[in-house]
């Protein structure tokens, strides 16, 4: 190589390493963005009444996954070079053509289904901070699917993070000693949130698990399968919907309560299985971990300064410090 060249390729390298860098905490910002912005927004959304009448989650289950399917088939036209025939054939062949492929995603189509209308239900009852906290049980609950059905085997510390997370949890939701009467009339609608993020927690580890475990067992792209996850959760939701809410859609219609941030409710949570992919692509399983931390500081200060619907106390502090350590520790063994 002759020495005139070494420079030239030396900044070319260092160029690309910058770049890589920037990517990833790119990538990082965005992921911490998204994460506390669904949270943060879904929660005002069903909560300040001066928006208006509330609109119906169900629809608004409908709306994403609508959104996710169109979202997925634009990328698989893109990765057909722009050919509408190419896409067509791509997707006849893996998604017509294969109907017992296409049926092993009606499972956990159902059951995110299930899980997108519980968010609803626990961030109508529950303040954001105390949700995220809570939520980082189906890491647990992903854990122990995991373990079953992929047969994944764990070290003591990956155990040991667990029962941090679950001792961290625990923390958030013991009662206060106040005798606020407000705190006491809410205890019911607390007491349903939590069971929903629980219940989401369960659907989440299961459908997660079983996801992963068709994608590994296939070779269809990413973008194909989550075409068949899509099509599925819009039919069950929109059954969900109708059995439900039909008296309400009757009088009032599908879209009532719908507003603009109605609508950045629903862009957030289609966009966040896209948001995921775009994370892994450009970094890493740390730095993801360090994002869903982030995400959950991010929602507590949020909820403390703007949404006023959240008081930390030195409980939750310890519990949202042994949260954060157990996902970060748990997601650093996966890493190594």
């Amino acid at each position: 190589m002759p020495p005139d060249q070494a420079p030239v390729l030396e900044t070319k390298s260092s160029t690309m390493v910058l770049n890589s860098s920037r990517l990833k905490y790119v990538s990082l910002g965005v992921l911490v963005l998204q994460t506390t912005s669904l949270v943060l927004t879904m929660r005002y959304s069903r909560t300040q009444k001066d928006l208006g009448p509330r609109y119906l989650a169900s629809s608004a289950v409908v709306c994403a996954e609508a959104l996710k399917v169109f979202t997925c088939i634009l990328l698989v036209f893109k990765d057909s070079g722009f050919s509408v025939k190419l896409m067509n054939r791509l997707l006849k062949e893996e998604i017509v053509n294969k109907p017992l492929e296409t049926m092993k995603l009606a499972i956990p189509a159902g059951i995110y289904t299930l899980q997108n209308n519980l968010l609803y239900v626990a961030l109508s009852n529950l303040d954001g901070a105390t949700y995220q906290v809570t939520y980082q049980l189906k890491i647990l609950t992903t854990t122990l699917f995991s373990v079953f059905m992929l047969g994944k085997k764990l070290s003591l510390h990956q155990w040991i993070s667990l029962f941090l997370l679950m001792a961290g949890v625990t923390l958030v939701q013991l009662p206060q000693s106040t005798q606020d009467e407000q705190k006491s009339l809410t205890a019911s609608s607390q007491f349903v949130g939590l069971v929903a993020v629980l219940m989401a927690c369960v659907s989440s580890g299961f459908a997660g698990v079983y996801f992963e475990k068709i994608l590994k067992e296939t070779k269809q792209s990413v973008w194909v399968r989550n075409i068949q996850l899509g099509v599925f959760g819009f039919i069950f939701a929109m059954t969900g919907m109708v059995i439900y809410d039909y008296d309400k859609i009757r009088e009032s219609g599908v879209f009532q309560g719908y507003n603009t941030i109605t609508y950045i409710v629903i862009i957030l949570q289609a966009v966040g299985g896209l948001v995921i992919a775009v994370v892994i692509k450009y970094a890493d399983n740390i730095l993801k971990g360090f994002a869903t931390s982030l995400s959950i500081i991010a929602s507590a200060v949020i909820s403390y300064f703007l949404l006023k619907d959240f008081n930390p106390t030195e409980k939750y502090l310890v519990s949202i410090c042994l949260a954060w350590f157990s996902s970060s520790q748990d997601l650093e063994k996966k890493k190594r």
